[in-house]
């Protein structure tokens, strides 16, 4: 019984004489103002936006983004801010790095 109990208490206490273990991650992907390294995408194209729906519409002009090795085009559309005096951040890609678009204040 004293054995028994000794080796339970060996073993429920080991964990505190174990060494710490640190670990460290970085995540790189496409998430809010997280870049992407890419190739330069095709040039955009440029056309004059429809008429707006209503009033409090912002334009957002169409843009390519990566998709794997490849860009894709997002046609422009229309898009109330999702707060007040919100404006539209368009995507850009800069140093071989493209850069999220995103609603500023």
């Amino acid at each position: 019984m004293k054995s028994k109990l000794l080796l339970i208490l060996l073993l429920a206490g080991a964990p505190m004489f174990a060494g710490t273990h640190w670990s460290v991650s970085v995540g790189v992907g496409p998430g809010y103002g997280a870049y992407v390294y890419a190739p330069p995408p095709p040039p955009p194209a440029y056309y004059a936006p429809p008429p707006a729906p209503g009033y409090g519409y912002t334009w957002v002009g169409g843009y390519y983004y990566p998709a794997g090795r490849a860009w894709r085009w997002h046609a422009g559309y229309w898009a109330r801010p999702p707060y007040r005096h919100g404006y539209w951040v368009a995507p850009r890609y800069n140093n071989h790095r493209y850069y999220r678009g995103y609603w500023r204040r």
